[in-house]
């Protein structure tokens, strides 16, 4: 400062250096009087410090402006904000708040930190799936905003510590048409642009159109379909039903009134007062989701004596109001598919096993949510049976099924209590051939990370001890021979319970059955449903917004990467 800033240097030294000698004649001069120039002193001089620091900006070299600059990278690509959001006035005001010194960067140089941020989060990304045996995928196609065409792709996969892992790869730019030959060749290429193999790919959730279908079959890849997309189709096989066409076109009806016009909610929320009912307000049905249609019909049977009441005070909406004949339909209707809600949130989770679950749902369908109750009213009881009897069908392919029963036989949650006599058998055996096959993680995951497995129910001493005599019992046998012991321990030992983690039970028991964990990394980490997928396309519509429409395709797979698999830790 004293070489190039003179000036500033001189009265930094004049607020520093305070003259004591100096003294009053004055003996009139209280002690009062002097603690007021004190202060007045003191006050100017923190004014002036605080003006000379924030003259002094951040070098854009230095670490402080580097590591705030990240920050606000990190934040804009993370919560898919526009970079117009860093030349806003508020923004940088509440940087500036934090921080005086530091200028913030305007929106070019954001855009062009994305590509290199990309980089380094996917070489990230490609380093921790390297390490991952076995895989699987999910896959669908979205229209932006813009109408232009994406794929995307997402991998699951069981890591080095036994807990189920979701990454985004790609969603991108599908111009091609959408031809069974053109998916497959795309989804080939993903692959390989990660360095990803074909065949340790277990299998690709998708949902059944038949282009995604053929493009599977052309390469040859296990398909498994989407238990949330099959469950809305079975759902509106149920709902095949004039009557019910009629009830719920008038139910929609009604509540599209109440959505445009601020009298009517107001006037509900009096009614809702008046009768002591909860409030809330209608809900809105969409036709490619069947949840939202259950919902807008249990929300409006739970408002109805509110609703009726509104109706009937306006002399123009009093055709609105549903006869009894449409309530009881709609009770119909709510009471079949109601009990279904929940197993499309159980299944479509990303962080717990589900494949698993979805052979006995299935059984639970059969055997209790679905079967006819003598309570039930003959509408309800054609609906229960017509969706049934769609999603028993659908799920006759004896190669899901098969993969399916494995997942099911492989969690120590449910093991062999939803298979038929003849599935168990062929379960096994497809079991024992997929564990004789020469595999190399039979023998990396059998002292994998043994020190940080918290044994819960034996001590880590007791589970070395029970490996050893175990391969004592096993030194004379075949390896079949050793894979039937080890099936044996395993059915002996009795299930844990529904809400426990499974893939937490395999890395206690790791030791215990070195065999039979070997493959458990390899089918439990297929998805149940595509939802991953779909949940992609959320974020892809929140990045392509109206005001974002110029977006280049590249941009928009870069950014839907980053929202997904960017660690701000």
């Amino acid at each position: 400062m004293k070489i190039h800033h003179p000036i500033q240097y001189g009265e930094l030294q004049k607020t520093i250096t305070i003259n004591p000698k100096k003294q009053s004649s004055d003996s009139s001069i209280t002690d009062k009087d002097n603690e007021k120039s004190n202060a007045s002193c003191s006050s100017s001089s923190s004014s002036k410090q605080k003006s000379i620091m924030e003259s002094m900006t951040y070098d854009k070299s230095s670490k402080r402006w580097v590591s705030l600059t990240n920050s606000v990278l990190g934040c804009l690509a993370k919560d898919m904000l526009p970079f117009y959001t860093c030349e806003k006035d508020g923004f940088k005001k509440m940087l500036k708040t934090f921080d005086s010194r530091y200028n913030l960067p305007g929106r070019k140089y954001f855009s062009a930190a994305i590509p290199k941020l990309y980089q380094s989060t996917h070489d990230q990304v490609q380093e921790e799936i390297s390490e991952a045996l076995f895989f699987a995928g999910t896959t669908d196609l979205w229209s932006s905003r813009t109408m232009e065409p994406y794929m995307s792709y997402t991998v699951h996969y069981v890591d080095k510590d036994w807990n189920l892992q979701s990454r985004h790869l790609q969603t991108v730019f599908f111009p091609d048409d959408h031809t069974g030959e053109n998916l497959a060749h795309g989804l080939k290429d993903t692959l390989d642009s990660w360095g990803l193999k074909e065949e340790n790919q277990v299998c690709l959730t998708t949902d059944n159109g038949s282009n995604i279908v053929k493009a599977t079959q052309l390469n040859n890849w296990q398909r498994l379909q989407c238990f949330g997309h099959r469950l809305h189709l079975a759902v509106n096989s149920g709902l095949k039903d004039d009557r019910i066409d009629r009830a719920i076109r008038i139910t929609k009806k009604v509540v599209s009134s109440f959505s445009y016009s601020y009298k009517k909610k107001r006037e509900l929320e009096k009614k809702q007062i008046e009768a002591e009912l909860p409030k809330h307000s209608l809900i809105t049905a969409c036709d490619t989701r069947w949840g939202s249609t259950q919902k807008m019909i249990e929300r409006f049977l739970e408002q109805e004596r509110a609703v009726q009441q509104v109706l009937s005070a306006d002399r123009k909406s009093v055709s609105l109001i549903p006869n009894w004949q449409t309530i009881e339909i709609l009770e119909c209707v709510n009471s079949a598919i109601s009990p279904l809600a929940e197993f499309t949130d159980a299944l479509s989770g990303e962080k717990h096993v589900s494949v698993s679950m979805v052979m006995p749902v299935i059984a639970l369908l059969n055997d209790d949510i679905l079967s006819p109750k003598p309570e039930d009213v003959a509408l309800t009881t054609e609906i229960k049976t017509r969706i049934l009897k769609y999603m028993n069908e659908k799920y006759k392919d004896e190669s899901s099924r098969a993969l399916l029963n494995i997942a099911t036989f492989l969690d120590p949650r449910f093991k062999n209590k939803f298979l038929t006599d003849e599935e168990k058998f062929d379960t096994m055996t497809k079991l024992k051939l997929e564990i004789l096959e020469p595999l190399e993680p039979i023998v990396a995951t059998e002292g994998e990370n043994l020190e940080d497995s918290p044994a819960k129910k034996l001590c880590l001493g007791n589970l070395f001890k029970r490996r050893d005599r175990i391969q004592e019992t096993n030194k004379d046998l075949t390896p079949g021979e050793i894979i039937n012991s080890e099936i044996e321990r395993y059915l002996a030992l009795p299930n844990i319970d529904y809400n426990s983690e499974p893939l937490q039970w395999w890395k206690e028991h790791l030791i215990i059955f070195p065999k039979l964990s070997s493959v458990v990394k390899k089918f439990l980490c297929i998805p149940a449903t595509s939802c991953a997928s779909e949940r992609l396309f959320s974020v892809s519509g929140q990045i392509v917004s109206c005001k974002r429409t110029c977006l280049k395709p590249d941009k928009v797979d870069q950014l839907v990467f980053l929202s997904k698999n960017l660690r701000l830790d």
